[in-house]
This record gives C-alpha cells, structure tokens and sequence, in this order.
C-alpha cells in the first residue's frame, strides 16, 4: 500500500468503515467461528435463555453462565484469527494489492447489508 492508499483511507471515514468491515469479514467471520456457529441454538420461552440449562454428569449450569467454547475450541478460533489477519495485513501492505483493494473499498461496499461500523 502506498502513502498515497494511506492518506485516502486516514481521510475518508466512509473509506475507513469498508476496510474495517472487510478485515472483520476476512480476519473473522470466515473463520473457525463458522464451525461454532453452525451448532444448533436452544430456543427459550421468555426469550433471556434463563428456562436453558446443560446438565453434565456434575450438575446442572445455566445457560447465562455456560462457557459455549472450550479452550481449545478458542485457542483453534485465535490461530485462525492471526493467521487470516496476518494474511489480510500482507495483501494490505503490499504495494500493487494493497492499493488494488484500497481502489475496489472506493468504489464500492463488498458488505452493504451489514451495520456500519461505530467508535462506540
């Protein structure tokens, strides 16, 4: 990515917003996440999932205070996470790709249907 690429993403919010929702869809979204995603989710009659319970040999837990990922399934998400990151970094970096990507962001949203991105 040249400076020139740097100043136009520094200085056009809509720009900046893209390319964060870009990262996110490539550095997240299409991740090991997919898999953890892809189980089945209980539904509740109230709708704050308190009437949900997973009951082990040892008890039963709340739903609310159930950890839905073990540590290796969040170590597993982490690597793919740096990894995708990583690999997301050198395309944006790199000089011809990285101002190709900057010019395709400019001219359009690859993720129109999602929610904007906010400081808050």
């Amino acid at each position: 990515m040249t400076a020139q690429s740097v100043r136009a993403i520094s200085n056009n919010p809509v720009l900046m917003k893209r390319l964060a929702k870009y990262l996110a869809q490539q550095c997240f979204r299409n991740t090991f996440l997919e898999d953890l995603h892809a189980g089945i989710t209980p539904d509740s009659k109230p709708g704050d999932y308190a009437d949900v319970v997973v009951r082990p040999p040892y008890g039963e837990i709340p739903w609310p205070k159930l950890s839905r990922l073990s540590d290796e399934e969040m170590k597993t998400l982490m690597i793919d996470v740096v990894n995708k990151t990583y690999r997301a970094l050198t395309l944006l970096f790199d000089d011809r790709l990285g101002d190709e990507l900057v010019q395709y962001l400019a001219r359009q949203d690859p993720l129109p249907r999602w929610n904007e991105p906010t400081l808050s």
